[in-house]
C-alpha cells in the first residue's frame, strides 16, 4: 500500500494523473458543456457568438464524435393542435 501511494505522489505518477485528468476533460467534459450550450443557444446566437460556436466545435470535435452516438439533439415533434 505504501509503495502504491510513493508511485503516485512520484513526479511520474503526478504527471500521469494530470494527463488523465486533462484527457478526461477534453474527451468528456468541455464536449458535454458544448453540447448543451449549443443546444440552449443555437437559434437565438448572434453571428459572433456563432462563430465562437464554431470555433469551439472545431477545438473539441475528437470529444464531440467520442459522445455523439450516445447523444440525440435532434429538434421535438411539434405538437398539432386541431
Amino acid at each position: 500500500m505504501e509503495d502504491l501511494l510513493g508511485l503516485l505522489l512520484s513526479e511520474t505518477g503526478l504527471l500521469a494523473i494530470i494527463y488523465l485528468g486533462l484527457s478526461l476533460a477534453y474527451l468528456l467534459v468541455f464536449p458535454a458543456l458544448l453540447y448543451w450550450y449549443l443546444q440552449k443557444r443555437w437559434y437565438v446566437a448572434s453571428s459572433i457568438e456563432r462563430l465562437a460556436m464554431y470555433f469551439l466545435v472545431f477545438l473539441f470535435f475528437p470529444g464531440l464524435l467520442v459522445l455523439s452516438p450516445v447523444l440525440n439533439l435532434r429538434p421535438r415533434r411539434r405538437t398539432q393542435t386541431a
